[in-house]
């Protein structure tokens, strides 16, 4: 019984591997590209599919968005100034088709053109703008390499520039220009407050001037400071009225010693 079956084994055998061979399971996240001898069918997927096998080929292309580091690239920016420059990018396939038959490797063709439009973008800025405008630089960045990839049915969802790296006598001279912007800083804010200050003093004598009550308090404010401090000093009090009694008996004199010479010229 047992070696009437034996010559159906192998046949058995190998049509097993044919079937299993011809069933693909695709999750979700993946399409399969199928060629017919050659020739593009379609795209299949998810789920089951069946395949000829040596009559049809499929490539699985993930749709999911793929994370790529660029690496490091020399930049010279705008103001001749040497920086190490990488980025990261996130990107995913939005046509297996294309990406598939108009570009050998989209991964390789990809990184390739985000390392060529990194370095042409940064280029064109000085090193200040590379490290304050860095968010109009990443959109720069995936614009063109948006712009690109759309034929490899390729979308460029985000741009990153991670790291602008710099020499140490570069890092030196920056610090030096934010110490000195720093001291310029105090020096214009401590001068608008003498400005401010100067002008409540101005307000202050006005005020003071047209109001002799207010003078007779500061004069007193003043005594009461002086009194608090440990000092040796003693102060007198001098009641304001009576300078006044004095300035105007000094301006009588005067008026009278100006009138004098007159009254002998018509004598």
């Amino acid at each position: 019984m047992i070696g009437d079956l034996i010559p159906y084994a192998a046949p058995t055998v190998v049509l097993l591997l044919i079937i299993g061979s011809a069933i693909k399971i695709l999750p979700e996240y993946e399409r399969g590209v199928v060629f017919f001898l050659g020739r593009f069918q379609g795209v299949k997927g998810p789920g089951l599919i069946i395949i000829i096998p040596g009559i049809q080929q499929m490539v699985r292309v993930d749709l999911r968005v793929i994370t790529m580091d660029v690496p490091s690239q020399d930049v010279i920016s705008r103001d001749n100034v040497t920086v190490r420059v990488n980025a990261v990018l996130y990107f995913r396939v939005v046509d297996p088709e294309r990406a598939i038959i108009r570009v050998e490797n989209f991964t390789s063709a990809t990184s390739q053109l985000a390392q060529t439009t990194l370095r042409s973008v940064l280029g064109k800025h000085d090193l200040d703008e590379m490290l304050a405008e860095r968010d109009k630089m990443n959109s720069d960045i995936q614009d063109i390499i948006d712009a690109q990839t759309e034929e490899w049915g390729i979308k460029v969802a985000n741009v990153e520039i991670k790291h602008v790296d710099l020499n140490e006598s570069m890092i030196r001279a920056i610090a030096r220009q934010a110490e000195a912007e720093r001291e310029r800083r105090a020096k214009v804010i401590h001068a608008e407050g003498e400005l401010q200050a100067s002008r409540k003093l101005v307000e202050a004598a006005e005020v003071m001037s047209s109001n002799s009550g207010a003078m007779q308090l500061r004069y007193m404010q003043t005594l009461s400071d002086m009194s608090t401090n440990n000092s040796s000093t003693i102060v007198f009090p001098l009641p304001l009225d009576l300078l006044e009694a004095f300035r105007h008996l000094a301006s009588d004199s005067k008026k009278s010693g100006e009138a004098s010479p007159t009254d002998e010229r018509q004598a």
